[in-house]
Formats: structure tokens, C-alpha cells, sequence
């Protein structure tokens, strides 16, 4: 029998910033995992310096979890590899990251590991396995996708509800990551303050040889957050522009380095639909939704 089988390390990766509540409900759902015999979970969370009090909160209800602090400007993919970088020493099986607005259902973390289990049964390589989750009203909202188009970041959910598919893209929101990726391809760039870290791994996994995967079935409930791409033709110059450049806007030189690297043909059609938002976001206003 494997070491895999007997003897299973996971630490759960999380970061938060001034969501006390909803982190500690997130910490709640990691508590009811019916998890295998084998499994060893330790969790590491950045709390990147919330004034609402959420590090003394988890201290105090979770003295278990590896609770570091952040500087109050790491942003969620920053957040994200402090809590991996102080992982990494443990030299755990698995890395599942974890959005902390995310609830988990009971099984979640089992159902993750079916496809390695049985893979490394067969000696064969593991996978990442990503984990979809949906609204309240079961509407998707975060999973994997494939994607439509070799040359332009356009993709679909990918969704069963009993089997694992193939996906190129994932979000990490729910995303399970072996030991082996991270020898390959190491952690999330950091080229990425904020957002498409995750894409960006994924597509990285896929060059690599590595299978990325959907687990199957909704895995958790979250809400999806992220509001309209642009800034109205309502807003003033000034302030559209600041959100093209800004990490949690359109992160002008991060996503067009994205573009670069993973769709090269698309880069002219990038950049000039970046800066359309900008300057004549009344497009948008008139013909999109979101």
C-alpha cells in the first residue's frame, strides 16, 4: 500500500481581509469534513491586517489554525501564496486552496481526493481537481472551465454531477493541488496581485503535463461577487482610468501579461478592449449586463 493511502498531509490554504464573519463560517464548514482515515489537515490563513478584528477572532474559536498576518495590501492572490509559502516546509500531499467565503459541504474534501485516491492506487499521476460551487438558488458560480477558443481567454463551465471532467481553466475558489504541481510549476505567480493567479496556474498545470479536473457536483456554496468589468460613462476619466490599473479592477499590466503569455494572437484585441472600456465605456453601458 502507498504512502498516499496510509498517510495523507493537507494544509488548507485561506486568506482574508475584514470579513470576520463570513471567514468564521468558512472555518465552521473546514470543521464538518467527513474527511478519510488517512488524512492529516492543518489550515493556514493570512489575515492581511483586518481592523474588524477577524485574527483575534479565529485565535480565539480556531487556536488550531496557523494564523499569519499580512501588511494590509497583499490582496487575494498575495494572501494567497504567504499562506502557501508557510505551507511549504511541511511538505504536505496536497494544497487545497480556499476562498474564505466559501461554504463547503460535508463531504467536499473527500469527494476532492476520489479521483487521486484511486490514481495513486494505480500508480498513476495525480491531478488537480477543482470544485464548483453555485448560489442559493443552484446557479453556478465558480468551477472550472473549458476553454472555447485556442487563441483568447474564452471559456464554459464544466459540470456532471457523478463524474470527474477534464477543464482548462479553474478557479480557487475550491481547488485541490498535489505536491506534484508544485514541484513542477512551484505556487501562484507573483506576477498577480489579485485576481488570475488561479487561471493562470491551471494553464500553466495543463503545459506542464499535469490533468486539471472538475470534481463532480457542487462542492460549496458562494456568491458570486465580482461586479460589472467597467466603470460607467457616468464616472469621471480619472476614476475609470484608476480602476483599469487598480488589482481589484481591470489590473491593466497584470492581465495584459496574462494575455502574453498563455494568448499571444489575442493581445492586440486585449489591449485595445481594455482601453475601449476605459475611454468609451458607453459600449458596454448599452449593449452588456456584466
Amino acid at each position: 500500500m502507498t504512502r498516499f493511502l496510509t498517510n495523507m498531509k493537507i494544509a488548507i490554504l485561506l486568506t482574508t481581509f475584514n470579513r470576520k464573519q463570513i471567514t468564521l463560517s468558512c472555518l465552521r464548514s473546514l470543521n464538518r469534513q467527513k474527511l478519510p482515515d488517512a488524512a492529516q489537515v492543518d489550515i493556514f490563513l493570512t489575515d492581511d491586517n483586518s481592523p474588524d478584528g477577524t485574527a483575534q477572532a479565529v485565535a480565539f474559536q480556531y487556536p488550531e489554525v496557523h494564523l499569519l498576518k499580512g501588511s494590509g495590501s497583499l490582496f487575494w492572490a498575495g494572501g494567497m501564496r504567504n499562506s502557501w509559502n508557510a505551507a511549504l516546509p511541511g511538505k504536505y500531499d496536497y494544497y487545497l486552496l480556499l476562498n474564505d467565503d466559501t461554504l463547503l459541504k460535508d463531504n467536499a474534501i473527500e469527494i476532492l481526493l476520489r479521483h487521486n485516491m484511486q490514481a495513486a492506487a494505480n500508480k498513476q499521476p495525480p491531478a488537480i481537481c477543482v470544485g464548483s460551487t453555485c448560489d442559493h438558488n443552484g446557479n453556478i458560480t465558480y468551477g472550472g472551465k473549458a476553454l472555447t477558443s485556442r487563441y483568447a481567454l474564452q471559456g464554459k463551465f464544466i459540470f456532471s454531477e457523478d463524474e470527474f471532467k477534464p477543464c482548462d481553466l479553474g478557479n480557487a475558489n475550491i481547488m485541490l493541488v498535489p505536491a506534484l504541481a508544485v514541484t513542477r510549476i512551484g505556487i501562484l505567480s507573483s506576477a498577480f496581485t489579485h485576481g488570475i493567479a488561479d487561471y493562470d496556474y491551471t494553464l500553466k498545470a495543463r503545459k506542464a503535463g499535469i490533468d486539471v479536473l472538475v470534481a463532480p457536483g457542487f462542492l460549496g456554496t458562494c456568491i458570486h461577487d465580482h461586479d460589472k468589468n467597467w466603470k460607467s460613462s457616468k464616472v469621471h476619466l480619472r476614476d475609470r482610468i484608476a480602476f483599469l490599473k487598480s488589482p481589484k479592477g481591470l489590473a491593466y499590466s497584470e492581465y495584459l501579461g496574462f494575455i502574453r503569455s498563455h494568448f499571444p494572437l489575442s493581445y492586440p484585441a486585449a489591449f485595445s478592449k481594455l482601453w475601449l472600456k476605459t475611454l468609451f465605456p458607453v459600449l458596454w453601458d448599452t449593449f452588456k449586463s456584466k
